[in-house]
């Protein structure tokens, strides 16, 4: 593991442990170069996926940009981190577990909002307004409208 202060490849775990919802392993690790102390992540991936774009453009999935979006949508929301955490978790290991190696950007985003709508309406409604490209304030009257019936489906194209 490169430190991320100097840039030396000779680092030493000092602590393991595993996280709350025991989907990865957290490592507290020393660089023996620089003395910098810096913290690390594993998680299993039980296989690569590769993400197809609406355009036909396929690009390796990225874990990170799932977190991101979730918290851009979930931003100053009275949700704890932990619990985004595991509804990121839960997003990856559906897909990891379909069997596909490709799965359509439509299916994560599908995904992502069935798990918002679960957890907090106002991040669904702002995850939906960029996923479903929503350009005027009427777009958003109608999904706020589909939203109060209390049997819409979920997740609506």
């Amino acid at each position: 593991m490169r430190c991320p202060y100097c840039g030396g490849d000779e680092t030493q775990v000092k602590d393991s442990r595993s996280t709350e919802d025991d989907t990865a392993i957290r490592r507290r690790r020393v660089c023996l170069t620089c003395g910098g102390r810096f913290t690390t992540f594993e998680r299993v991936q039980l296989r690569e996926l590769t993400v197809v774009k609406r355009s036909g453009k396929r690009m390796p999935f990225d874990r990170d940009k799932l977190m991101r979006s979730v918290q851009v949508a979930m931003r100053k929301r009275p949700t704890p981190p932990e619990q985004v955490e595991q509804m990121v978790s839960g997003i990856v290991r559906q897909l990891e577990s379909s069997g596909e190696s490709e799965v359509t950007a439509e299916e994560i985003g599908n995904l992502v909002m069935t798990a918002l709508k679960m957890v907090d309406d106002v991040a669904y409604v702002r995850f939906a307004s960029v996923y479903k490209d929503f350009r005027e304030a009427k777009d958003f009257e109608a999904f706020i409208g589909e939203l109060a019936q209390p049997d819409a489906d979920l997740p609506q194209d």
